[in-house]
């Protein structure tokens, strides 16, 4: 568990670092095997979602967390970082707002976001 909690603040702090919009962490325990948390947040344009994803990516590796698994970086309308015990979702807004991965959870929305 002291794994999952240290990457979970990892993610926050590079997504805070990185000026990352409307994040949230969903707590997935007893929801799911997937993951122990689903971290979700925004970026302003597919270069911020890049280079937010890029920053998370380059610290894990740095600190030892070892190789994520990825998905979506060519086109950064939305990047899954895999960390195993967290998954972290950045999304351009847009994109978000049509996949409503909150909603899905069953997470309340950031208030800045209006629901569909």
């Amino acid at each position: 568990m002291a794994r999952s909690d240290d990457l979970k603040a990892l993610a926050l702090s590079c997504l805070d670092e990185m000026k990352a919009e409307e994040t949230i962490a969903i707590d997935l325990m007893g929801k799911t095997s997937l993951a122990d948390t689903m971290i979700i947040a925004s970026g302003r344009s597919q270069r911020h979602v890049g280079s937010i994803a890029d920053k998370f990516i380059q610290e894990m590796k740095n600190r030892g967390y070892g190789n994520a698994r990825v998905e979506g970086m060519p086109a950064c309308d939305w990047v899954l970082i895999d960390a195993g015990d967290v998954l972290v979702h950045i999304f351009r807004p847009e994109v978000r707002g049509f996949y409503n991965l909150e909603k899905m959870w069953g997470a309340d929305r950031p208030l800045g976001m209006a629901a569909d």
